[in-house]
């Protein structure tokens, strides 16, 4: 049976391979494992295989694991990567590195007062719904600078770059063209594009981080 760290040695080496192909370095490829659904034991099993960078869905599950675990690995960072409810911005500002999961001024408005109010400053990316999915979180595509411009302009927030999960049945790849297009006008560094079936695509077109989940951890709880 294969192991985590076995798992994660083959993403490293996909990744690495990828890299090698774009001609670009892989340590400006940043493995974002994906721990949801996954209990702290499974966390604890990537942090001894060298990883440190991982994502949440929700904020909650977030809040059960990582703050314990920051005790014994100060190095770790943690990414919210679904969803965000204006209601969960304080918690997410307080417990997470970055948040991926921008998408509406409303947010942009609790995240900045959460931002004020704490004095943690996490990394935020734009979420754009590159196929302008309806039951998808994100951005629209067409109102993505716009949003990126009011979230400077009006809000105060810093960005440092766009998120993408293209549509399950495309190509993904002009999804990941359209965001890094879209990066490059906002001079934003950060794109977070790629998953476990589609990371070398997105490596390829510039992707800064990769989120990989079932590759590393195997299947999540069915209904989770």
């Amino acid at each position: 049976m294969t192991t985590i760290a076995d798992n994660l040695a083959r993403i490293r080496d996909r990744i690495a391979a990828a890299c090698a192909k774009a001609g670009r370095d892989p340590a400006g490829v940043t493995l974002v494992a994906v721990s949801k659904l996954n209990p702290a034991e499974a966390v604890i099993e990537a942090l001894a295989a060298g990883q440190t960078v991982f994502g949440e869905n929700r904020v909650q599950e977030a809040q059960s694991k990582f703050p314990a675990l920051r005790a014994t690995h100060p190095d770790l960072r943690l990414h919210i990567i679904g969803g965000l409810q204006t209601n969960k911005a304080r918690d997410a500002v307080e417990v997470a590195d970055v948040i991926e999961s921008l998408d509406r001024p409303r947010l942009a408005a609790s995240l900045a007062a959460a931002i004020k109010a704490t004095g943690r400053t996490p990394g935020l990316m734009v979420q754009v719904n590159t196929g302008d999915e309806p039951q998808k979180a994100g951005i629209p595509r067409a109102e993505a600078e716009a949003f990126c411009n009011t979230c400077r302009d009006e809000y105060g927030l810093t960005l440092s770059g766009l998120m993408c999960i293209p549509p399950a049945e495309a190509d993904p790849a002009p999804h990941f063209a359209f965001l890094a297009d879209l990066a490059a006008r906002q001079n934003l560094p950060l794109l977070s594009m790629g998953m476990s079936g589609d990371f070398e695509t997105a490596i390829a077109l510039g992707a800064t981080h990769v989120r990989v989940g079932t590759a590393i951890f195997g299947s999540r709880v069915p209904g989770g």
